[in-house]
This record gives C-alpha cells, sequence and structure tokens, in this order.
C-alpha cells in the first residue's frame, strides 16, 4: 500500500513508519519543515495546507500527529498545544481528503486518539461504545475524533485509533520509570488502585497493520491489552522484572508539585476493554503484563 504518516518522527510513528517500510509498504511522510528526500511531503496543519496531490497519491492516511502529553509539564500553553496539535492536524487531513473526487480518496483513515476518551472509570470496565467522560484529556479527545467527520461523511473508512499506554524501554509509560525502579526509589502512584490500558509495543504495532488491513473494521477502536491492571500490580510487576524493591509510594501531591495539571490523567482510573480487537479474532503476542 502507498500511506501517508502524520506524526513519523514521535514514539510511535518512528516504529510504525519503520515496520509499515520492512512489511513492503512505501511510507510518505508528512513534514512541516521543508522536505529532505522524496519520501517526505510538506505541510503546515496549523494553517490547514496540504497539498491535496499527495493525499490523492494515498491508498490509505495514518494520522498520529499531536504533541506528546507527558513531554511537559503543564501549563496553560501547553494544554492548548496539546489540543491545537491534535485537532488541527486531524481536520487538515480530513477536510483535504474530504475535499477530493471520490475515485482520489484514500481508502482508509486510522486517525489517533487515547483512552483519555472515557476520562475515569474507576473500576467499571468500558468498551468502545461509552460515552465520553470528564476532563481535559476527555474532552481533547472528544474534539479531536469529530475533526474526522469530514472524511468519514466522504465515504471514507475512519478507523479512531483509542491508544491505551504502550510499553517500549525507549519512551511512553515505562520510559521515566526504568532508572528510579533500578534505583529502588519507585512506587505505586498515589493509592495504586487505579487502572492502567497497557498495551505492548508489539502488539500496538501489530494491531495497527491489521486495522489497516481490515475494510470491514471502522469507527472507535480500543487498542489496549485484554487484561489491563492496577498502578499497583504495574509496580509489582515492574520490580520483579528488573529484580529491584518498589517500596516507596508517590503521594499524589508530590505528583501534583512535579507534574502540574498531569497529574490528574495519571492518577486517573481508566479500565478500558478491546472488545472490536477481541471480536475481530486479533491474535494478542502479550495479553497478560508478565508476558
Amino acid at each position: 500500500m502507498r500511506i501517508l504518516l502524520a506524526g513519523a518522527s514521535g514514539f510511535l510513528g518512528t516504529r510504525l513508519a519503520e515496520r509499515l517500510t520492512a512489511d513492503g509498504h512505501q511510507v510518505s511522510r508528512l513534514v512541516r519543515r521543508g522536505p529532505r528526500g522524496p519520501q517526505e511531503r510538506q505541510w503546515d496543519p496549523s494553517a490547514g495546507q496540504l497539498d491535496p496531490a499527495v493525499v490523492a497519491e494515498a491508498d490509505a492516511v495514518v494520522n498520529l500527529a499531536g504533541a506528546g502529553v507527558g513531554d511537559k509539564r503543564w501549563d496553560d500553553d501547553y494544554r492548548r498545544l496539546i489540543r491545537t496539535s491534535r485537532v488541527d492536524s486531524t481536520t487538515t487531513l480530513a477536510v483535504t481528503i474530504a475535499g477530493l473526487p471520490a475515485a482520489d480518496r484514500p481508502k482508509a483513515l486510522l486517525n489517533a486518539s487515547a483512552v483519555g476518551w472515557y476520562g475515569n472509570t474507576g473500576d467499571r470496565a468500558v468498551e468502545e461504545d461509552a460515552p465520553a467522560g470528564e476532563g481535559f484529556l476527555a474532552d481533547v479527545c472528544r474534539v479531536w475524533e469529530a475533526a474526522t467527520r469530514p472524511a468519514e461523511d466522504a465515504g471514507v473508512r475512519v478507523v479512531r485509533l483509542r491508544t491505551g499506554l504502550p510499553l517500549h524501554r525507549d519512551g511512553g509509560l515505562l520510559k521515566p520509570q526504568l532508572l528510579p525502579f533500578k534505583l529502588g526509589i519507585a512506587g505505586r502512584l498515589g493509592s495504586g488502585r487505579q487502572w492502567l490500558p497497557w498495551i505492548s509495543m508489539a502488539d500496538w504495532l501489530d494491531a495497527t497493520v491489521f486495522l489497516l488491513a481490515r475494510d470491514d473494521i471502522a469507527g472507535p477502536v480500543n487498542v489496549a491489552g485484554p487484561n489491563p491492571v492496577t498502578n499497583a500490580e504495574f509496580t509489582r510487576e515492574l520490580a520483579r522484572q528488573l529484580h529491584r524493591p518498589a517500596l516507596i509510594p508517590i503521594p499524589a501531591l508530590a505528583l501534583k508539585v512535579a507534574l502540574g495539571g498531569f497529574a490528574h490523567e495519571a492518577l486517573t482510573s481508566t479500565r478500558v476493554l478491546p472488545s472490536v480487537l477481541t471480536r475481530a479474532a486479533y491474535p494478542y503476542h502479550h495479553p497478560t503484563l508478565p508476558a
């Protein structure tokens, strides 16, 4: 397939581009700077600028663009960036797709979203049909997903990737925890009772490739493992794998001082089940956290 990829330089996008290329697909990367090679195409999502001919070349579009949620301490400016970087990129792609003649439109748009859609679910398990919750990330996900509608209304298959917490030593949830755990100065966050909808990086990549190929699947898809765990369970398992103790819980107040507004999200409990992938018989490599 000819795949147009936005967000190709990010934590997930870098690995997805490598995987798709290794599988024999032709990947064109959208970049904001000037192109540095034949596989790069320039765009300016904040201004809504994208050459329709670039989109018409693609069989499918994958949009992972957006400022990293855990990259910086949240203040008002960074909150705005988290929202606008997602909505602007999605709107630009969806509107450009919809504006093409039907014969030139990509067959699919796989657009990033997040399990933050559900807000705080406590101990209640939720599937894709659950409504949006409350809170900043839930509000972001609501407008983020709504921005895909022009493409959907134009008849393009749209998959909204409600991604959980991908586990990989080089980024995401795992990387910042490795050093303190190895030093034995880490532990659960707050009460530890909050649920974490984790997924291995191998499964996130395979599930995305799976969804690209499955033209019978559209709408929201929880891209998460089938067995979520609590933060306390995650902490115990990570400590076991690293052969280190995890005896020092991090109080909620300390998180709020260190992380600002992001602390609330770090303490949020989101018990998500991937019902669409389960019904589609997606074969998980790592269905459990120890695996």
